[in-house]
């Protein structure tokens, strides 16, 4: 059985007023139950706040934007694998699109950070996806693949299990437009079988795939009933409550 996530990725947004507030509102509207693991990736001012917040709900993880790959040093406004576990972090977005162009990450910086980040014990969200002219000449497949071999495929068995996948269409990322059904579950299937090919299929079909792009509370329930994605990673739709839970609540949980 896979582990359903839904991830929020705030971004560069919210005030610490504003950001705890978001929070307190997830966490008091959430169910007892919720049919997945939630995880808030929420600007690094705000760790220590939004940990306060959720650190006594076990579904509710706290998540960082990004994670330098030394562990210490003259890294002038980074932050290391260490500083998030002591902020209480459990998990990393890394390789999101806005990083890879306007920060010229690399797959191979990415993999270094993959590495970093594993070794203290947090559970990377590695991000994969293509612009829309690769989309358009069908060379989708290909260039995602290579993302994930270049970034992830260095790791052994043990490794890879503790890594979630998500995979975000750049053309789809906060421009309204949305990979559809079949698209979405043609990528997470080439996905799932480009896992299994290197590492089994029994790992194979346990690493977690996640959706992003502009998915929201009317195509949310869609998206995720498809037999290869397991949860969303969540842009503009996780800076509103409502709109988040209902997001949230499209997650049809495991029998």
């Amino acid at each position: 059985m896979r582990q359903q996530i839904v991830a929020g990725n705030w971004k560069m947004n919210t005030l610490l007023p504003e950001g705890a507030a978001l929070a307190e509102a997830i966490v008091g509207r959430l169910p007892g139950k919720p049919p997945c693991q939630v995880v808030l990736a929420v600007p690094f001012t705000h760790l220590r706040t939004v940990y306060d917040i959720v650190w006594e709900n076990p579904n509710i993880g706290l998540g960082a934007q990004n994670c330098h790959q030394a562990g210490k040093g003259a890294f002038t406004g980074e932050v290391s694998a260490d500083m998030l576990v002591s902020a209480g972090v459990e998990w990393v977005i890394l390789g999101h699109s806005e990083r890879r162009q306007f920060f010229g990450e690399t797959d191979a910086l990415l993999a270094s950070k993959v590495d970093a980040v594993l070794a203290r014990g947090l559970r990377p969200i590695f991000c994969c996806g293509e612009p829309l002219d690769i989309r358009e000449s069908a060379g989708h497949e290909a260039y995602v693949a290579g993302q994930l071999e270049r970034g992830l495929f260095h790791l052994d068995a043990e490794a890879i299990r503790q890594v979630v996948i998500a995979y975000e269409p750049i053309w789809a990322i906060g421009t309204g437009r949305t990979a559809s059904a079949e698209q979405a579950q043609a990528m997470h299937a080439s996905i799932r079988a480009l896992i299994s090919s290197h590492y089994g299929d029994a790992i194979g079909q346990h690493v977690p795939l996640l959706y992003g792009g502009s998915c929201n509370p009317q195509n949310a329930a869609t998206l995720f009933a498809l037999p290869d994605v397991d949860g969303g990673l969540i842009g503009g739709a996780s800076l509103q409550a409502d709109d988040f839970l209902a997001i949230i609540a499209s997650i049809q949980p495991e029998s």
